[in-house]
């Protein structure tokens, strides 16, 4: 009988009362627990969600930003012994129903990628500019096609998560994972899934997170 993996799914967020509710509801069904890392959020996101035996909720004390975020969750699913580590937005941009496909592919991979950039249709011109740049370059630097750099719907290996821990507190931290884990000789693949954008304003800070990227980069 083969083994069930133990999973962990990583949900940082900041001020998402309004989706945090449904991507928890969806994503239950295709994990063990849910580590919700609340980045200084000043909502009433606690009304909103409830915690259960299945729902691990870590505070940061004032907005730090989402390469912390990630950071504290992946240390929570280190200490929770899990086997494997998934990271989705709050946002409801990554449905979480292809859980069971990214997973499928760590039979072959460390970590597995969501990848957008096949189906460019819902994807704001400039997130595509950016994007297409960003994977472009940190493809040169690290030897290998990355289809898609700044997507955070991944899954790990949790064996692996010390090894590629984040230093980088913004949105950056995503490359630097990346950068970390192939410095260490994990092996990454990407598979596609659906570009999902509401109406929503985006928290990225373009400048804020091209310096961040080129800082990551050339480091």
């Amino acid at each position: 009988m083969q083994k069930k993996h133990k999973t962990a799914v990583i949900i940082p967020f900041f001020n998402e009362q309004t989706t945090l509710p449904l991507i928890i509801e969806r994503t239950l069904p295709f994990c063990d627990t849910i580590i919700a890392v609340n980045d200084g959020s000043t909502d009433d996101f606690l009304k909103k969600i409830k915690i259960n035996e299945k729902i691990v909720l870590i505070s940061n004390r004032k907005n730090e930003g989402k390469g912390f975020s990630l950071s504290r969750g992946m240390k929570k699913s280190i200490e929770l012994n899990t086997d494997i580590t998934i990271t989705l937005d709050a946002d409801l941009q990554h449905p979480p129903e292809y859980i069971p496909a990214l997973i499928e592919l760590l039979n072959k991979y460390d970590i597995v990628v969501g990848n957008r950039l096949a189906n460019l249709k819902e994807m704001p011109i400039q997130r595509i500019l950016s994007n297409k740049l960003t994977s472009f370059l940190l493809s040169i630097k690290l030897h290998q096609v990355i289809a898609d750099s700044q997507c955070g719907f991944r899954v790990y290996k949790t064996n692996i998560l010390r090894d590629i821990l984040p230093m980088s507190r913004g949105f950056e931290a995503e490359t630097e994972i990346l950068i970390n884990a192939v410095k260490k000789n994990h092996r990454i693949g990407f598979t596609e899934i659906p570009t999902i954008y509401g109406t929503g304003n985006s928290k990225i800070n373009s400048f804020q997170t091209i310096k961040g990227f080129l800082r990551v980069l050339f480091t």
